[in-house]
């Protein structure tokens, strides 16, 4: 054999043998591997619990902290990655992220004259430095924004506000409290103009039956469209009727789902009537006008000894997609035997509001445990994983499975209006540049 072949053959041997070893190497190399959950180290600190591990959702947290006005967004580890500039302004409650990575906040106004709980008066949309891009105020002696607010498919806001009538107002219809009447509203706004398009106002569809010689009497069992202005479970010395603390809305169905807090259930209304029609009975797709087309949680609220009182004070109605899709979760307060429950519910039925009729959606998921309660705020959002994180207000979080095992939690102080669960590559978490 000539020299040069040999010399060939052994540069092609010594080639394949760099060729295995350099394979051996990359086999031996740790990669990303996007099939494996992210493994977390959880450091020691005081209020942390790690349960179980291997189940916890790697995602992040974005907390509404009332307490300290703060809204941050946060770990598992609970290490903040990312706080808003509220440039002074006091939390009216809600706050979470839009689309396009701004927040969308309720705010207190500088000088409110209606101060119940939960007000706020200044609607805001702030980028991730805390620049202004939008702001709304709603605040005077005659109404004032509060709690909620959610952005509409259209790039609206719709947001719920308190309305005042005095006391010669509220006698005129039968209201037996003797006081002023503070009741709940939603109104849709125009970003781009300012206008608010649409409007439901809770005045115009109250029903009595304790005077029959003043407004809006009637029989309150036959009439569940209707809610019952004398039902007052709950002190209100101030007027405060319902104390509505929530909103949802479901695209698909135009509807909007209100979370009445002192009538402890879920009032359903269509959102596709014009304000006329919403001021009345009739119109819209469910020909209903702006009468409630459901409602659940406390059948007792329109004198129904049928159905199963699922709420003692109630607050985020969580309106769920994907596989979820049609499922509310709600948190239940259990303000009387101080017992909060988390609670999952199949609504999208939407039975027929029938009088003296079982009319409760059925649950298809709870939790509760003794160490499990809040009489005030809090909430339930779905976890990408399947778990659930329930947000205690004045403890902090809890995570747990569809099974019902606790996997962490953590206390801390403050008042936690919300906490909702953001994947770590969700496009609005992207857009922080964290």
């Amino acid at each position: 054999m000539k020299l040069h072949s040999k010399l060939l053959i052994l540069f092609i041997l010594t080639n394949f043998l760099l060729f295995l070893f350099s394979c051996d190497k990359l086999a031996e190399a740790k990669f990303p591997d996007e099939s494996v959950e992210e493994e977390i180290i959880f450091p020691e600190i005081e209020g942390l619990e790690v349960f179980n591990a291997e189940k916890i959702d790697t995602n992040y947290i974005l907390v509404n902290d009332a307490s300290t006005n703060r809204v941050y967004l946060m770990d598992k580890t609970t290490e903040v990655k990312h706080e808003w500039n509220l440039n002074g302004k006091r939390l009216g409650n809600n706050a979470f992220l839009l689309p396009n990575g701004t927040l969308l906040a309720m705010l207190e106004s500088e000088s409110p004259e209606i101060t119940l709980g939960g007000f706020g008066g200044l609607i805001s949309i702030l980028d991730k430095d805390g620049t202004i891009e939008w702001s709304y105020e709603y605040s005077n002696d005659k109404h004032i924004a509060h709690h909620d607010a959610i952005q509409l498919p259209n790039g609206n806001i719709l947001f719920l506000s308190w309305e005042k009538k005095s006391m010669e107002e509220a006698n005129a219809i039968g209201f037996s409290a003797g006081t002023q009447i503070i009741y709940d509203a939603v109104l849709e706004i125009n970003p781009a103009t300012d206008e608010i398009v649409w409007s439901w106002h809770l005045w115009d569809h109250l029903i009595q039956d304790v005077d029959g010689s003043k407004e809006k009497f009637g029989d309150v069992a036959e009439n569940p469209q209707r809610i019952d202005v004398n039902y007052l479970e709950v002190p209100n010395d101030d007027g405060d009727l319902s104390h509505a603390n929530g909103i949802a809305y479901d695209s698909e169905k135009d509807i909007i789902f209100i979370s009445a807090n002192f009538y402890s259930e879920i009032w359903v209304i269509d959102h596709s009537t014009t304000t006329q029609e919403a001021r009345s009975n009739s119109g819209g797709n469910f020909d209903k006008g702006g009468d409630l087309i459901y409602r659940f949680g406390n059948p007792r609220a329109y004198k129904n000894d049928l159905g199963t009182r699922r709420f003692d004070r109630n607050h985020h109605p969580n309106l769920l997609s994907g596989n979820k899709k049609g499922n509310m979760l709600v948190f239940a307060n259990g303000f009387s035997n101080e017992q909060s429950e988390a609670l999952e519910f199949d609504v999208s039925p939407l039975l027929p509001l029938t009088p003296n009729t079982d009319n409760e959606p059925p649950v298809v998921w709870n939790f509760t445990d003794t160490d499990l309660y809040s009489g005030r705020v809090s909430g339930v959002d779905l976890l990408s994983n399947g778990n659930r994180l329930i947000t205690e207000g004045d403890f902090g979080f809890w995570e747990v499975t569809e099974e019902g095992e606790i996997v962490w939690k953590f206390q801390t102080s403050g008042f936690f209006w919300r906490g909702y669960h953001y994947d770590k590559d969700a496009p609005e978490i992207l857009l922080l540049d964290l």
